[in-house]
Formats: C-alpha cells, structure tokens, sequence
C-alpha cells in the first residue's frame, strides 16, 4: 500500500513542537515504514514530519497524533482525516526563515547556530511553520507566544519544490520583517496546552466546532445548533483555557467579555453593551462571545435588589433567543458558581449544556506537568518517573495550582545560581544560561510553598505524624488502614468484590489514648487530602449557619476526593436529638444535616469520615448505624507490650542511663494511657533538670519520681464504662434499649 487515509488526534506532551507524527505497528507495517522515516503528510495542503511508533494504548485505533503546529501546516484539525505516505526527500542548501505577523524577534549572538541546532534533522516544506522551543531560545524573541514555543515560517528555501530536511550544510538566513498571511501561526492557546481534560474538550467540540465548522449536518438532520455552553468547576481548572482553544482551533472571531466590565453607570449603557458584543459577533460570524465569571452579570433576579442586574439579565435572555436569528454565534459562560446563575438562562435553547470542568485525576496532573515543564531545562534527576511520583503525591491540584509548582520550582533554581552571575551584564553569557536546570530538590522544596486552591480555606498542614510514631494500638490501626486505605489506594478490589468501602470510623475511648493521633496519623500515610473540623466550631448563632458550614464542608470534600473528612469531638454537634436544651434546635438541624451528608441521594465517592470523642453515650443513635458510621472503634486501654512501644517512642531522643528498664516501667504504668505516658517521660526529664541542668543521662529514679507526680488516667470503672458501651455498640441498636442506652455512666 503506498497511502493511508487515518484520523488525526492530539499530540502527546512530549512530543510539542518536535516535528514528529505517531504511527501504529500495523500502519508502520503497510507502509514499509521504520521509526525515523519521513513521511508526507497531506490535509489541506501538504506537509511532513518524522515518524515514530505509537504508544500501546493506540495500537490498533487507526489515528495518528500530531502536534498543533503540524495539524497547522497540513490546514487540518483534530476528528479530521489525513492522507499518509513516504516521502522523497532531499537535503537543504539554503533557508529563510521570519517571523509571523504579530511576533517581533531579537536576534541575539549566535542565534543562528541556536537555532540550527534546534531544527536539525527536521523535514519541512516550504511555508511550514517551525517552531523552536524558548527555552533554547532566551535571547530571540521580545514577545514569545503561547504553549513555550516560537514560530518561524519557512519563506524560502532551495531546492524549492520538494519535501527538505535541515543538516549540518543547511545554510539557515534569518528575517526580522514578518511574513503577511500567517497570523494563525502566532497562535494562542491550543488543544495541545490543556492537559487532563480529554473527555470535557471531546464534549465542547461536538457542542461548538461541529456548528461552526459543518452546519449542513444540522441542517440536513434539520435541528438548530446549540447555541451555548456554561463550564463550571472550581478556580484554575481551565475553563478560560478551554473557551481560548475552541476559538482558536475552529478559526473563529473570539469575543471575550469579563462580565463585570459590562455594568455602566448610565441607564441603558450596560444593555447597550451587550447589544454591541452580540451585533459585532455577528458581523464577523462564525463567533465565540465568552463571557467570564457569567455570574457576576446574571445573577438570580429574584435574589438582588438593583434594578441594573435584572435589566441586564433580561437583555442577555433577549439575546440569546430572542426573536433575530442569532447566526453562527455560539456563547459560552463560564463560572466557580453555577447555582448563582438565573434559572432561565439555565435552559436548552439558551446554554443549551453545563459542562463541568472538575479536579484532574494523577493521569491528568502528569499532562499538565508534562505541558508545563516541556521546554523547562529540568535536572537528570528531575525525569519522567519523577513527574509521575508529583502528579501521585498532589491530589485536589488543578491547572493553575500545577503551572505555580512548576514556576515555584524554576524560581529556587534561579535563587541557586543567582549568586554566580554577573547581573550587571548587558547579556548573560549562554554557557552561564546552560547551567540553570530545575532539579528534584527544587520541585520538592517548591511543593512544601504551594498547595491546592480548591483546599484553601479548609486545608490543614498534613500532620507529620506516621504510624510508626502511634504506640500500643495494632488493632485499631488495623481497622483504620482497612476502612480508609484500601478503599483509596487499592478501589478495584472492592468493585471485584461486589461491595461498598466502609463510609465512616468513629473513634471512641477515654481521653489521652490517642484518637486524635490516629486521625493525623491516617492523613500521613494514606497519601489523601485532609479536612480536619472541631466541633464546637461548626455552631453558629445564626439560622442555617451551622448547616451551611457542614454542607460546605462535603462539598468541598468532593470536590478533592479523595479525602479524609476528620471531625474531633464530635458530641459536641451532633447530640442525640431528644434534648431539651436552648439550642436543641440548631444541634438537631446540625444531626440532620449530618446524617444526610453521610447517606443521602448524594453519594460520597473516596471520602471517607473519621469522628472521634471521649462520650459516645451523647452522640445521636441515628449516626451510628451501619452506612454511617459502619465501624466503632474502642481506643482504649493500652497492652504491656503497647506501653513498652509507647515508652519507647517517648524516650527514643531522650538520653537514658543504662539503668532505666522500658520493660519495667511498662509493666507498672497499668492503667496509663498514652498522654500519661508522654507527661511521665517529660516529667523524669524536668524533674532532672530542677536537680541538676548540666545533667547528660536521665536516671530511672526520675522515673519513679515521675510516676508518682503523674497519675493514670483509667480506672478500673472508667473502663468497666467504655466496656459496657463497646458491647452495647456491637448489637447495633436494639429499640428497647435505646432510651436507656443514653444513660451509661
């Protein structure tokens, strides 16, 4: 077979501005093609480029994938198809290259050996766009373009007519004067700059390219277009990025409005305004009119007070179906606040569908970094596999969050080299430039400064705590890393099993035996994002106020899934509902507003709840069936051996005389909980400080001494309690004894 015609899909990261198309083996195979051969590739008009194998996940899918700049130079877009074939090619004697319209260049010394270095190897066709990645490129151009590559155009070159490539005789002539008639080559932003979000730019395209570019389909299923999409989700997940991409990649006029600046101060301006947007838009038809933050100028009618924000609610309605054929004017809304939005524009025929632009998955967050740092000079130990084990470790991340680490990173590495260079320089010498390179250290000291935005307002410093530093609990540490652990590390074994992971942990037990310490213990180790909440802080004296923060609470959980959910006292929310006391109300809406969250219609994926408390006699009964709180955990009294292992995590930086014995003050601290524990160590050493403060070794009669200073926290009836209501929890609830259950003391 001497062609194929194949279907063209978006290059991978790494493969941005290289000049490289992705074959699989069997097309390889028709073609009698080997990785390293040129091939010609034919849309529009006529390109080339190198070819590679195909990853495996491709194999077999009849696509290829090329890069924007490709797809550009073969007048072609994503979903449409190219002819493939080998190509003839000769070497070039001579090259022109300039700019495009839009670009201003630079050149500084030995730019041209920068850039035949850049490009060589490279086949091309005459009027191919070239790119050469900035970061090679310092001292070129005043005004770089997006996705971190610079384009030049091949205006000329000899011999003229045939598929070239660049070596070592190429004799490269470059232009300042920008060549007319390739303004889309100073491009924006393209598919190939948005990582992680594959399946929400599949359903863009269907709702906005398809219109634009093949309205016969409508008409010939005889059905109007869409006429507009809202993307929502939280800040920095690309919505703006996405809304750019379309436009640039359908070729249409791009209309951006930031909803604020509409408003005006004069009655009518602010219509007036959205009249003007919608002529222009469609004038030069086929148009995108984006509206930011859509929110701000359509909010519920009902829910505001000025007379502006309704009349220009009502204009946008106008416009978007009113009685003039909009034409070929497609309006996308974006927002972080959907529900603010009014319902009636909320309907098919104006934002004909929400799409909602979420959290990327690991696999996402590696495209992303993948985009960000192509083009970044990173360090040996900076690799691939490194990349990997950052987009693992930085759950509830977006976007914005994944380009800051990035620039985070580059800025230690600047403050690394920046006492070498000479900033008085006109111009830093290039070997000084070669020696900038991100390294592991930078990226690991850049990831300890920036954190996840959508986590801000609830983000808690992970504890440093491991399990190694929790004593004396094997059993309850062994329920926790079931119930919470495998569920987010290891998902599929449970859908293999056919069941649900458990929702909920409560901790229950005397105070000081380490319930808290097993929560940030948990937050450590499982490698998930973390929400930690006192109780007593839920409660407002405003109506709905505590509710409101509960349901924000999940909210935001979901949104950064997966997600430990730890409530520390409990009781003190969520009280059984039969009290009588003044604010028995609000700590009944608060239960109610609890129980819904745990097991209403809405279903907590990779969330799980961990509650602790020292009085589960008080908690609600209705939280503790199973759905809720499937697991009730007793942190009690410690074993000889779990006081030994305590003893030692407490003296591990401590100095001891080789007198004092762990094993025997285990054995006489019967009835100490870990807190006692921990005041007995402190106690020995302050207690030998008083007597001596140049001492070097704690002896074990500080020990003892300590031990009559500090006292047990349980006795024989506290247990005999905790006991007694671990044997009542294990029955679940039975109804006659639910009323006197609540009085165990």
């Amino acid at each position: 077979m001497d062609e194929v015609q194949i279907k063209v899909e978006k290059a991978h990261p790494n493969d941005f501005g290289r000049g490289i198309i992705r074959l699989d083996p069997s097309t390889l195979l028709s073609l009698q093609l080997s990785p390293g051969d040129i091939v010609e590739i034919t849309g529009k008009r006529k390109t080339c480029a190198k070819v590679w194998r195909a990853d495996r996940q491709d194999w077999g899918q009849g696509i290829i994938r090329i890069d924007g700049f490709i797809r550009q130079n073969a007048g072609v877009s994503i979903g449409e198809r190219v002819t493939v074939k080998k190509a003839e090619f000769e070497t070039a004697a001579h090259l022109i290259l300039a700019p495009p319209e839009g670009v201003v260049m630079e050149y500084g010394d030995h730019i041209r050996e920068i850039i035949k270095r850049n490009i060589l190897k490279r086949p091309f066709v005459v009027g191919d766009v070239i790119p050469i990645i900035s970061s090679m490129t310092q001292p070129m151009a005043s005004q770089p373009t997006g996705g971190q590559a610079i384009p030049l155009i091949a205006v000329e070159a000899e011999p003229h007519d045939s598929v070239l490539i660049v070596t070592e005789i190429t004799d490269i002539e470059l232009r300042q004067k920008p060549v007319r008639g390739y303004e889309s080559a100073a491009r924006g932003i393209t598919y190939d700059d948005i990582g992680g979000l594959g399946d929400e730019i599949q359903r863009v395209r269907e709702m906005i390219e398809l219109p634009l570019k093949h309205p016969e389909l409508f008409q010939r299923l005889n059905i109007e277009p869409p006429k507009g999409i809202i993307l929502y989700g939280p800040p920095g997940t690309g919505k703006t990025l996405i809304a750019k991409a379309v436009a640039n990649e359908s070729k249409a006029n791009f209309l951006y409005i930031a909803g604020p600046e509409i408003m005006g101060k004069y009655y009518g301006e602010s219509e007036e305004r959205i009249r003007k947007i919608f002529e222009e838009a469609e004038e030069d038809a086929p148009s995108i009119v984006f509206i930011d933050e859509i929110d701000s100028i359509a909010p519920k009618r009902q829910n505001v007070t000025g007379e502006v924000e309704r009349r220009v609610v009502a204009q946008l309605l106008t416009m978007m179906d009113g009685l003039e054929e909009r034409g070929q004017v497609v309006v996308i809304g974006a927002t972080n606040r959907l529900d603010a939005i009014d319902p009636a524009l909320r309907r098919p025929g104006r934002f004909d569908r929400e799409i909602e632009i979420g959290v990327p998955d690991a696999e996402g967050r590696l495209e992303i970094l993948q985009i960000h740092t192509r083009g970044v000079p990173l360090g040996s130990d900076a690799d691939e596999k490194y990349l990997e084990d950052i987009a693992k470790n930085t759950q509830a991340f977006v976007g914005a969050d994944l380009l800051a680490l990035v620039q985070e990173a580059a800025m230690r590495a600047l403050r690394r080299v920046l006492p070498d260079l000479n900033l008085e320089d006109d111009l830093i010498p290039q070997e000084k430039l070669e020696q900038i390179m991100l390294t592991r250290s930078d990226f690991e000291n850049a990831l300890r400064e920036i954190g996840p935005s959508a986590m801000r307002e609830v983000l808690v410093e992970i504890p440093s705590v491991k399990w190694a530093d929790v004593g004396g609990l094997d059993i309850v540490k062994q329920e926790i890393i079931e119930a919470v652990e495998w569920p987010i590390t290891k998902p599929e074994k449970f859908v293999e099993m056919g069941i649900k992971p458990p929702k909920g942990i409560l901790l229950f037990g005397p105070p000081g035996t380490g319930k808290t310490l097993v929560a940030q213990a948990v937050a450590n180790e499982s490698n998930a994002n973390f929400i930690s909440i006192k109780g007593p802080e839920m409660l407002s004296k405003w109506v709905g106020e505590s509710e409101r923060a509960i349901r924000e609470i999940f909210k935001k959980a979901r949104q950064v899934a997966p997600c430990v959910v730890f409530f520390d006292e409990i009781d003190s929310i969520a009280s059984a509902r039969s009290s009588m006391s003044e604010d028995g109300k609000v700590s009944e809406r608060v239960v109610n507003q609890l129980l819904t969250e745990l097991d209403g219609l809405e279903a907590l994926k990779e969330i799980v709840v961990i509650a602790a408390t020292n009085r589960p006699d008080m908690i609600d009964p209705a939280l503790l069936r199973a759905g809720r709180f499937d697991r009730l955990v007793l942190v009690g009294q410690s074993t000889r051996e779990g006081r030994r292992s305590i003893f030692q995590i407490h003296t591990r930086n401590i100095p001891l005389a080789s007198n004092v014995s762990i094993d025997e003050l285990a054995n006489i601290t019967e009835g100490y909980v870990g807190a006692d524990i921990e005041a007995v160590c402190r106690e020995a050493v302050m207690l030998a400080l008083r007597e001596d403060f140049d001492i070097e070794n704690i002896d074990m009669k500080y020990f003892m001494e300590a031990l009559n200073k500090v006292r047990p926290t349980l006795s024989e009836n506290l247990m005999g309690y905790y006991k007694k209501i671990h044997e009542f929890f294990k029955g679940g609830m039975p109804k006659e004894e639910t009323s006197s259950y609540i009085g165990y003391r």
